[in-house]
């Protein structure tokens, strides 16, 4: 297929800068070197796995996978032992990607190890080359994995033609182009951070500009630099909302900036309209997945949407509700703006497979080629999306993450003092939703603490995933099956 990065293998602007990192930057002609040299180095791998810190490396390891034609799959930095394992096993990487120096945990201090150049001359040949990796628009770009709701992540092979469309889509969208930089202090291993914060400004030509951590400060100063677009999830929007006020630096940037984008989850009224109200601007929401990547935005051009809306589908997305026998709602009740339907949805931009799981594939799909995303959503005459809740309850999402309350589940229950556990989210201001966990003491007398199961929980899953609220009872309410129902806990 046409290559995904015109501006690395034409060199249109070789001295623009395409990666800043804190006070780290490489220009067009750099990260064209840098990424030649390792795609000569591991093309034909096979699968990569990559340490995906928040980095210049890992940026540079990306491209320079895809300019090889490597499939990549990114690796969580904070992945706790069982999860990072299973990822392990499961993608049989060939070898581990990461900055020189960094220091790998022992699951993957058993792969081959290729450290991730930064400094090579610019005067090298900056043309990847030909590897025996594939590069058609099927063969996989990324290998993803899911929340985990039901058990063990999944791994979703995202094709190349799924990326290139994606973000040709939201080009079309955002008014995006090279002049633009794009601020975010995302983590790179999911898709937000790394396919529409790190590739999307690359594939136009643009400027990427990383934080490292997001702050308030960093943001305002990196868009006062010169920064156009902010990506950030709801988390970071409530703290700026929060700061907006009393700031007339984080104001005027933020006023300053052509487009502020949230994602990952839904973004409270309320930082809407402070953000708003400090600065006249508006924060603008998209709505995908791992498997669909973008399926719609507000558009930059569509000053009509209401605050909470996620727009419309991008171009080449079609999007239907269906009702609960999987039936498609009428078109009066699919455009009334409060008939609630499952959305599904089917275009360039979804995955092909789930990674050695042909029966979760095929319960994905309709028969006739629709994605069943299980996201409850109502739409409007004018055709805006608004996303309403989960058809399941198991998918908590905290803080830009999706959490899976099924893995945490038996997290908990590898503790050796918990007897039963539940796991729901509850709303939070700051985080969206928190992770709750409902615990039956294997002990009534001696309950393991709340920070206990917290840590037990980061350090065999990820912090992020660790529970913020403990509560403690003598059963878990069961259903004739013995099923728990969850919405009686929070009854």
């Amino acid at each position: 297929m046409a290559t995904l990065f015109p501006a690395l293998d034409a060199l249109p602007h070789p001295d623009r800068t395409a990666l800043r990192f804190g006070g780290r930057a490489l220009t067009y002609a750099g990260l064209a070197a840098a990424s030649a040299a390792l795609a000569e180095r591991i093309g034909g791998a096979g699968r990569v796995a990559l340490w995906a810190t928040p980095s210049l490396e890992t940026a540079v390891a990306a491209v320079a996978a895809l300019r090889a034609g490597v499939p990549v799959v990114p690796l969580n930095p904070k992945t706790g032992e069982r999860e990072l394992a299973h990822i392990l096993a499961d993608s049989t990487p060939a070898l581990v990607l990461a900055a020189a120096g960094v220091e790998l945990p022992a699951g993957l201090e058993e792969l081959p190890r290729t450290d991730v150049p930064t400094d090579v001359p610019t005067d090298v040949p900056t043309e990847a080359p030909p590897g025996a990796g594939a590069t058609g628009p099927e063969d996989t770009a990324f290998v993803i994995y899911t929340s985990g709701t039901t058990g063990p992540p999944k791994g979703a092979l995202l094709p190349r033609r799924a990326v290139a469309a994606t973000l040709d889509a939201l080009e079309d969208s955002w008014e995006w182009t090279e002049s633009d930089t794009v601020v975010h202090a995302l983590p790179l291993f999911h898709v937000h951070g790394l396919v529409l914060g790190t590739l999307g400004p690359l594939r136009r030509g643009g400027t990427v500009h990383h934080l490292g951590s997001f702050s308030p400060e960093g943001v305002t100063a990196a868009l006062a630099a010169g920064g156009t677009m902010l990506f950030g999830v709801p988390t970071m929007y409530h703290r700026l909302a929060g700061a907006v006020s009393g700031d007339p630096g984080l104001a005027a940037a933020l006023t300053g900036a052509r487009l502020l984008v949230s994602g990952s989850a839904g973004l409270p009224l309320h930082d809407h309209e402070r953000i708003s109200a400090a600065t006249g601007r508006r924060v603008i929401e998209r709505y995908g997945m791992t498997e669909t990547l973008m399926n719609t935005s507000v558009r930059a051009d569509d000053a009509a949407s209401a605050p909470g809306t996620v727009g419309v589908p991008v171009r080449g997305v079609e999007l239907r509700l269906v009702d609960e026998d999987g039936s498609a709602l009428a078109p009066t009740a699919s455009a009334d703006g409060e008939t609630i339907g499952e959305i599904q949805v089917r275009g360039p931009n979804l995955f092909t497979a789930y990674l050695n799981r042909p029966d979760a594939t095929a319960a994905a799909f309709t028969a006739d080629g629709w994605f069943r995303t299980g996201d409850m959503a109502t739409r409007d005459a004018a055709g805006h999306v608004r996303i309403v809740g989960r058809k399941a309850t198991d998918l908590i999402k905290s803080g830009g993450f999706k959490i899976g309350a099924g893995e945490i589940e038996n997290a908990l229950l590898d503790h050796p003092r918990v007897r039963e556990a539940a796991v729901t989210g509850e709303p939070d201001p700051d985080l969206g939703e928190r992770v709750t966990a409902w615990i039956v003491p294997a002990d009534p007398d001696r309950p393991p603490t709340a920070d206990e199961l917290a840590d037990h929980v980061a350090r065999t899953l990820a912090p992020h995933k660790r529970p913020r609220t403990v509560h403690y009872l003598d059963a878990l309410p069961r259903n004739d099956l013995g099923k728990i129902m969850k919405r009686s806990l929070h009854g």
